[in-house]
């Protein structure tokens, strides 16, 4: 399970964590709960964000899976709304197009673009941990409407990837 946290000053937002909690090690079902819910009550005692975002389960055809996905954000909303914070929950695609601009973009694409938006250079172990803040960022861009790269004299998505052709793969080169 990913997480990630931004912090909006003004017009911007910044990184302030991101990461991903491992279950794997833990057979029980309902440990792994347990320590989902833990995890994202002792994030929220940190940062005391405002607003908390999920994206919406896509739908598979493993419905055990989808079962296990929708009792692990269950439990992850759950926390929030005990804390009294709203949800809000997006699409796969929407938070693509958010912030890649692309709905079909690559979790690499989507990494580059928030990169370049919060202006970080690692790069995270798992892509559980940027799929989180892009979650965060798309929230981040509903709520101020019309922002979408910070200002660095670029017109557009299509100006960046123009002026930045070694840091984008698998878009159309204009």
């Amino acid at each position: 399970m990913g997480f990630g946290m931004i912090k909006v000053c003004g017009s911007q937002a910044v990184l302030l964590d991101m990461g991903v909690l491992k279950l794997a090690a833990h057979r029980d079902t309902y440990q792994r709960l347990r320590l989902i819910h833990e995890k994202i009550t002792a994030l929220i005692g940190q940062y005391k964000p405002v607003d908390f975002a999920v994206e919406a389960p896509f739908f598979g055809k493993n419905v055990q899976s989808m079962l296990k996905l929708g009792r692990a954000q269950g439990v992850a909303i759950a926390s929030a709304m005990q804390a009294g914070i709203g949800v809000c929950e997006y699409s796969p695609r929407k938070v693509k197009q958010s912030v890649a601009g692309n709905g079909n973009a690559s979790k690499e694409q989507v990494w580059l673009m928030l990169q370049r938006i919060l202006s970080f250079q690692e790069r995270p172990e798992y892509f559980d941990a940027t799929d989180a803040v892009a979650v965060a960022v798309c929230h981040f861009f509903q709520q101020k409407p019309g922002l979408s790269l910070p200002k660095s004299g670029l017109r557009s998505w299509e100006d960046y990837v123009r002026k930045n052709p070694d840091k984008v793969s698998g878009f159309p080169r204009p």
